[in-house]
């Protein structure tokens, strides 16, 4: 691939890796939130402390705060057409 564009490159290969990111996301959230499920109901905690509360809550927030970021990376954030688009209206509003 001798003849790819280098800006769109750098472009894919920031929203394949959200997509991976976003993936591992779902696959490690989603058997965090099953073992949440399946083990609430037998733990030694009822005693001293509520062990209903959902722990996974602090992962998904968190990992979920990084993959917006990520996201807003991939899909929104070009500094290359910012900075034209931003050009493009200084050079319009000397014109006029």
């Amino acid at each position: 691939m001798e003849n790819r564009d280098e800006q769109l490159w750098r472009i894919a290969k920031k929203r394949a890796g959200f997509k991976k990111q976003l993936a591992a996301y779902i696959i490690v959230n989603g058997f965090l939130w099953c073992m949440w499920i399946f083990t609430k109901g037998h733990s030694d905690f009822d005693e001293v402390g509520d062990s209903n509360f959902p722990w996974p809550i602090w992962c998904t927030l968190g990992w979920g705060i990084g993959l917006a970021f990520g996201y807003y990376n991939a899909y929104h954030s070009d500094k290359e057409t910012d900075t034209m688009k931003e050009y493009q209206k200084l050079k319009d509003r000397e014109g006029k």
